[in-house]
């Protein structure tokens, strides 16, 4: 654990949030994680055994319960007040980020998985027709990870690798660095399309609301300062 042996407040914030890892633990818990695999989804370059430990840390600060869930094995996870309450605070700060923390997109920053966890947890079955849609991305770059299906029932949005068996309405064909700086708005989808960086095709109704049931990433209107 982090120890800065000071008694102010913002110093004894940072030992219980300055820990690798342990602000995007937060950030997945706000978002809905409940469970362990979820979280290590939506971070897969967090190892098990890290992610145990801020787990345990975090519920040992007050900031999570872990409770074991009735008639199954394993524990859920859940804010506390005390967790909750940080939710502003890492809006501000992932605005901040955009603004002022932001540059040139290195290889290494690029993520399928997140990336598609938060394409996940964006898309709004309320905007789209009652039944079934199914959404396929396709990365062209990639070995692993190529296909996604996410599949959109109800209100319930399901990412799968393997394909469902299902009518696919509406079909994205790019590489990994277009669609995440198309998700930022670092690139407008309609540019990218132009460009033929990007090829968006499917049901007319749903490509004529794709922007209504498709929102970007929550801060991609937020444009990077010019220094």
């Amino acid at each position: 654990m982090i120890e800065y042996s000071q008694f102010c407040p913002l110093s004894k914030a940072a030992e219980v949030l300055g820990e690798k890892w342990t602000l995007l633990i937060v950030r997945e818990l706000m978002l809905g994680a409940t469970r362990f695999n979820q979280i290590q989804r939506a971070i897969p370059r967090i190892s098990p055994t890290v992610l145990n430990t801020r787990l345990a840390d975090l519920e040992q600060r007050g900031v999570l319960v872990r409770k074991r869930i009735p008639e199954q094995k394993g524990f859920e996870y859940r804010l506390t007040p005390s967790g909750r309450e940080l939710l502003p605070l890492l809006l501000q700060m992932s605005e901040w980020g955009m603004r002022w923390a932001r540059s040139k997109m290195a290889d290494e920053d690029l993520d399928v998985e997140y990336l598609m966890a938060d394409i996940r947890r964006r898309i709004d079955p309320r905007k789209l027709p009652e039944g079934r849609t199914v959404v396929k991305i396709t990365y062209t770059d990639l070995e692993s990870f190529a296909e996604w299906w996410v599949k959109i029932s109800g209100r319930d949005v399901e990412l799968c690798l393997e394909d469902p068996g299902y009518e696919v309405d509406v079909f994205f064909t790019t590489d990994l660095r277009t669609m995440t700086q198309v998700w930022m708005g670092d690139v407008p989808l309609r540019k990218a399309q132009d460009d033929r960086r990007l090829r968006v095709v499917g049901s007319a109704t749903l490509l004529r609301s794709l922007k209504s049931w498709f929102p970007l990433h929550i801060h991609a209107g937020v444009r990077p300062a010019r220094l």
